[in-house]
């Protein structure tokens, strides 16, 4: 079983201090939430080639639309280590939902033949994210460890 540290948060590296895991896993976290939130932006903003032929916006309210949504809002969550585990499970749920929908027909296995390698795995990236949380580098971290500073002020010496 793993140790727990850093202000309740499991820390990748079992506890042990050394941050060279954190930085890896905080890295691993902010590229996959880069490459999640540039498909929520070309799907609400139209922007990155956008949707479609014509480099539009997705319909809203539609499924597709609500996929861009999840995209932009959960991924630039993640990105900063905010609301990690809530934004992350929302974004692992979507990921599987939408390489069920859009690319497991097409072959349910064989991902380089569906186009699914994306959605595939950022789906398991973010479930292992939700699970982790923000790790040592997020805004989950600090703001656990400046309530905790506030609610243990340091002794005043007279």
């Amino acid at each position: 079983m793993a140790e727990r540290g850093g202000g309740g948060r499991w820390d990748a590296d079992g506890g042990r201090g050394a941050g060279g895991a954190q930085v890896v896993y905080a890295c691993v976290r902010v590229v996959a939430a880069w490459v999640y939130v540039q498909h929520g932006a070309q799907k609400m903003l139209g922007v990155l080639g956008g949707v479609g032929p014509g480099g539009a916006t997705a319909p809203f309210p539609s499924l597709f639309g609500w996929a861009g949504v999840i995209e932009l809002v959960c991924g630039a969550l993640i990105l900063v280590g905010l609301a990690t585990r809530v934004a992350a499970f929302l974004a692992s749920g979507e990921m599987a939902t939408a390489y069920f929908i859009a690319h497991a027909p097409h072959g349910f296995l064989f991902t380089v033949q569906n186009h699914g390698e994306v959605p595939a795995m950022l789906a398991f990236v973010f479930l292992y994210v939700a699970v982790i949380g923000g790790g040592r580098y997020s805004l989950d971290t600090l703001i656990v460890r400046a309530r905790a500073s506030r609610a243990f002020p340091a002794p005043q010496t007279p």
